[in-house]
């Protein structure tokens, strides 16, 4: 059944995480340098960097469970046959979520390091879209939820 509403929010669960990877997660500009850090989900680096900067940080922690949450969440719309299948996929999948949220967390603390000033970074849109990804996933189970709840009644009536 995909056509239903748990798998529109599903969908929309996958591309949010799938723009994770291509969106800014975090930034933080010195005034005093006019210099940027910007945290993607692959990189954690200096904007315009010069020489004497540290290298790059990599951070494909952040795309492997975005992409990894986009992945499982395509393949749960497909679970549809088994329900209970679908709810366990779910709970994997909040798991993997959080997990980006905390990367970010993270490695957005290793950029405050970067810059040795008292401004705090910002964080984009890219650390924002995972928390929406988290509501569409419980939104889902919730759904997914009142279906086998439906189906059982139906059940108990034959």
């Amino acid at each position: 059944m995909i056509q239903r509403i748990q798998s529109v929010f599903l969908l929309l669960l996958a591309l949010a995480m799938l723009s994770v990877l291509f969106l800014p997660i975090w930034s933080k500009f010195d005034p005093a340098s006019q210099r940027t850090v910007v945290l993607t989900a692959t990189q954690l680096a200096f904007e315009k960097p010069i020489a004497g900067d540290p290298a790059p940080i990599n951070t494909w922690a952040i795309a492997a469970l975005a992409a990894a949450s986009a992945a499982l969440a395509l393949f749960q719309i497909f679970q549809f046959r088994n329900r209970f299948n679908q709810l366990k996929l779910g709970m994997l999948n909040f798991l993997l979520i959080v997990g980006t949220i905390g990367a970010g967390f993270y490695y957005s603390g290793l950029g405050e390091q970067l810059l040795n000033i008292k401004m705090p970074g910002t964080f984009e849109a890219g650390f924002y879209l995972p928390t929406l990804a988290l509501m569409l996933n419980l939104l889902a189970s919730r759904f997914i939820r009142r279906d086998e709840r439906l189906v059982r009644s139906m059940d108990r009536l034959r």
